[in-house]
């Protein structure tokens, strides 16, 4: 099974699964950003991107990723990844499902004003990192049209990473496939 983790940048993704790991058996983290630093070290580069999600094989080499390592350890992967393009998670979802993989998809969302803050305060990639900064509307796009729809949605507003962390495991693990938050399905905050 893959427990993907998304939400934009900043929101607490990192931090959540490597909690989340600690609560799932047999479970293991595996970032697909590293995948995408992979083709980012491609030399001479492929072609200019302001987003490696954009090269095509990316998305497949997440899922042949996800499978080979799933197939070689079995257990319960935790992704955490924000995927924003909805032609992009179809593609990667229906790539797991043409392999029997079950996804357990959660989204974590804070109104904007707390991810601000969150942004502003965090030390590891800086404050006011403007990469994550330029995140913050397509997300709310992505959430108003289509994410909340295809996610269990989980508001982080008011939640630690460790309190977000225990509500996935524990609908994980209970096997409930309802919301897990009191967020509006659609839109945020």
């Amino acid at each position: 099974m893959i427990v993907w983790l998304n939400g934009t940048h900043g929101v607490g993704k990192t931090t959540t699964s490597v909690l989340l790991q600690r609560l799932l058996p047999k479970s293991r983290v595996l970032d697909a950003e590293k995948v995408g630093e992979t083709l980012m070290d491609i030399t001479p580069g492929l072609p200019e991107m302001n987003n490696f999600q954009h090269w095509p094989p990316w998305r497949p080499l997440v899922v042949e990723t996800a499978r080979h390592v799933l197939d070689y350890t079995g257990g319960t992967l935790v992704m955490p990844m924000t995927v924003l393009v909805e032609p992009y998670w179809r593609e990667i979802s229906r790539g797991l499902a043409q392999h029997d993989i079950p996804v357990r998809h959660f989204v974590l969302h804070a109104d904007t004003e707390t991810l601000r803050r969150r942004i502003a305060d965090d030390m590891v990639t800086g404050p006011a990192s403007p990469f994550r900064l330029r995140h913050l509307e397509p997300y709310a796009e992505a959430a108003r049209t289509w994410l909340h729809d295809e996610a269990e949605v989980v508001d982080t507003t008011h939640l630690t990473p460790a309190q977000a962390a225990q509500r996935i495991a524990d609908a994980v693990m209970d096997g409930t496939s309802t919301a897990v938050s009191d967020a509006p399905h659609r839109g945020v905050g």
